[in-house]
């Protein structure tokens, strides 16, 4: 082959490398809705970390933006979904793409489902969160799905057949008078633009509310109505 000619095709072999990269990249992106709290990568051994954080996603809110993902936004007409049980630090952040071996197994991420109901999402997780919690896949996902129904999700927040809007405060004291013991310190509310997107709680290791660490905060605009889309 004529040097030029050789020259050319390496060039576009590392183009499809860096494009099918960048592609792998925006697929999690796109399941992690709203984005992972801050994190660091590498800088703890597994299971070294101080609480942890339950992130609800508004699946409506993330369907308006993701059309495509048929698994989580076909006709199931979800609400708060679990977006993951992620290991936090108490000065801010938290450990994430810890390294480690194991995948969840068929049965593990069929189980996932009922409350995380993407596989791109269950892998995602399990990858960025469950291998930073010490755990393996089976005992993680089985702590998640507890975390999840500890949570009472208030009334209000039923699917809606049309959208809704309310403050972000108002959004705050629903849940707080939803679960008895559970204080504005302890979660937050977070928004893409002036749309819900997440609710982010804070328990203990045994996931027992608690107080949330620095970093964990309200994120919506203090003066308006946010808008809470309808379910598909």
């Amino acid at each position: 082959m004529h040097r030029g000619h050789r020259a050319i095709v390496s060039l576009l072999v590392i183009g499809l490398a860096v494009g099918y990269a960048a592609i792998e990249r925006g697929l999690w992106r796109s399941d992690s809705n709203v984005g992972d709290a801050p994190a660091r990568s590498g800088d703890a051994p597994a299971s070294a970390f101080d609480y942890y954080l339950i992130a609800l996603s508004w699946s409506p809110s993330y369907c308006e933006s993701n059309p495509d993902d048929r698994e989580q936004c076909g006709t199931r007409g979800y609400g708060f979904v679990l977006h993951g049980l992620w290991p936090q630090f108490e000065n801010s952040g938290g450990p994430r793409d810890c390294t480690g071996s194991g995948q969840p197994d068929r049965d593990t991420v069929a189980a996932a489902l009922a409350v995380m109901p993407s596989r791109r999402l269950v892998a995602h997780q399990w990858r960025a969160h469950g291998r930073c919690s010490g755990l393996d896949a089976g005992d993680y996902f089985e702590m998640a799905d507890r975390a999840y129904a500890s949570v009472r999700i208030p009334p209000p927040f039923t699917p809606p057949a049309s959208p809704r809007a309310m403050p972000a405060a108002a959004i705050e004291r629903a849940f707080a008078e939803a679960n008895p013991g559970l204080d504005r310190t302890m979660f937050a509310v977070v928004c893409r633009r002036r749309d819900l997107a997440e609710v982010r709680i804070c328990v203990d290791r045994n996931l027992a509310f608690r107080a949330c660490g620095n970093g964990v905060r309200t994120r919506c605009p203090r003066d308006v109505d946010i808008r809470i889309p309808a379910s598909r």
